[in-house]
């Protein structure tokens, strides 16, 4: 069974691996660092409550066994932990069967947070990571080379995220067609990075340029892949290319680097120099290659309803058709908002409210706020109440749920809503009354940005919320 492996894609593998372990630690840091506030027992949206509603089979994760915080957090540390030992290479120092197992490890670990995780887990990249660690179970380690079957999967897999990225814009919003997304998107976009502002003031041409780039990228290429080489990994190189691009232009958690690890796989290692040549390896054991076609089975039955959805003139976007989220329908932004609206808690200690009452301000960590503040680099990390942040500027119905009770446990000045804060206001004592305010932002041209050092100027449109006391909430 020569045919079975690759062994010219060693490093591809390599790359891939050690890279997705780096997303997972990432992933799991972020959990254990925000979910007390986020869904912790007493959290916004806690979890007992959400088990208490959902059966195993919608939703099966570890705590369904049972919850606690403590549990919790030990499931977040101990992901951390094994994702870095893979980082660092443990899973090819260990026996094919072992390295199988701690890949296993992180995929279960990381769906039963992502299955409990509610609206704050609730985003087309937590898929993503689950598919390709899934996936990286089967690619093996040291000791066998790279599954040729395998690595056709994960080329699958890329095609489905890019192209379904392209005909989700080319169905959606009219300025994919016209070619003028970009004159908005680099402004409005979730979370903007620090080259965000630079990358919304290129010329209107260039933009335009953009996105024809960008359609050629996700609607021609994704083919390429399937070709033989080197038209293979050209067609791979564009990919990295494209989602290097992305990832300095804005943060978008791990969607980018994870589509990027994926197509280092299709890239042959004679592209690759700076690497090692690959190991000497031994024929693939019965019980893998075995393995193996079982997967390929899996991957080839699920995957009807994500061809399905692909051709549907009415695609889904980012969407799992089972609750192991094996094989995963993807796609981004298929229309574009042209306007952004942002919302400004503050707070104020006076006993009283009066037309003249200070308010003050609270800082988040990534959302845009004050308009002298540049934003920030947060990409592959994922600031979860930042993200919904954006979305509840949207619509109220996005923040269905949490809103009230965020406003509680500022009101508290709970420690560990602050930790997901940059700057709280009120670092003493609690405010008296807290209040929610919807501004428009553009960014700030040039001059403005020399003139008076700001990256933003805003205007207020009105009360989100009105000013709201601890007493008047009532508790749910």
């Amino acid at each position: 069974m020569d045919w079975f492996t690759a062994p010219e894609y060693w490093q591809g593998r390599l790359i891939f691996q050690r890279g997705l372990a780096v997303i997972y630690a990432l992933a799991f840091l972020g959990a254990a660092l925000q979910f007390r506030a986020l869904l912790g027992e007493r959290g916004m949206l806690p979890i007992p409550r959400f088990l208490a509603r959902t059966p195993f089979r919608r939703a099966p994760s570890l705590f369904q066994l049972r919850y606690s915080d403590r549990g919790y957090a030990v499931v977040a540390w101990s992901g951390v932990a094994v994702a870095v030992a893979v980082a660092v290479g443990a899973a090819d120092l260990v026996p094919l069967w072992g390295s199988m197992a701690l890949w296993f490890v992180l995929w279960v670990l990381y769906l039963s947070i992502v299955n409990v995780g509610q609206a704050w887990y609730a985003f087309g990249w937590e898929s993503l990571l689950l598919e390709a660690g899934f996936l990286a179970i089967f690619l093996g380690n040291d000791t066998v080379a790279p599954p040729l079957l395998v690595l056709f999967a994960a080329r699958w897999l890329l095609f489905r995220v890019e192209f379904g990225a392209g005909l989700i814009k080319m169905r959606g919003d009219r300025c994919w067609r016209d070619l003028t997304c970009l004159y908005y998107h680099h402004e409005t976009q979730p979370m903007p990075g620090p080259l965000s502002w630079f990358f919304h003031h290129l010329p209107r041409p260039l933009h335009r340029v953009e996105v024809a780039a960008n359609h050629f990228a996700q609607l021609v290429v994704p083919f390429g892949l399937f070709a033989p080489q080197p038209v293979a990994s050209v067609a791979a190189g564009i990919v990295i290319v494209t989602q290097l691009w992305l990832v300095l232009s804005g943060n978008f958690a791990w969607l980018n680097w994870v589509t990027l690890l994926l197509a280092t796989t299709v890239v042959g290692g004679r592209f690759y120099p700076m690497l090692p040549d690959a190991p000497e390896t031994q024929p693939p054991p019965v019980w893998f290659t075995g393995a193996v076609f079982a997967y390929l089975g899996l991957v080839l039955v699920l995957s009807y309803q994500p061809a399905a959805n692909l051709l549907s003139p009415r695609q889904a976007m980012n969407a799992s058709f089972e609750p192991l989220h094996l094989v995963n329908t993807y796609g981004a932004f298929g229309s574009i908002t042209k306007v952004r609206h942002e919302i400004v808690l503050e707070g104020t200690d006076a006993a009283e409210l009066t037309p003249e009452t200070e308010w003050r301000e609270y800082e988040f960590k990534g959302k845009p706020g004050k308009p002298g503040s540049l934003p920030r680099q947060w990409a592959p990390y994922h600031l979860r109440l930042d993200w919904l942040m954006w979305f509840a500027a949207l619509s109220p119905a996005y923040a269905r749920g949490w809103a009230v009770p965020l406003a509680r446990r500022l009101l508290r000045n709970d420690p560990d809503t602050l930790r997901l804060l940059r700057r709280c206001p009120f670092p003493d004592a609690p405010p008296r009354y807290l209040r929610a305010r919807l501004y428009e932002y553009h960014f700030s041209s040039r001059t403005e940005l020399r003139r008076d050092r700001i990256w933003w100027r805003r205007r207020l449109i009105g009360d989100y919320l009105p000013p709201m006391a601890l007493e008047w909430i009532t508790r749910r």
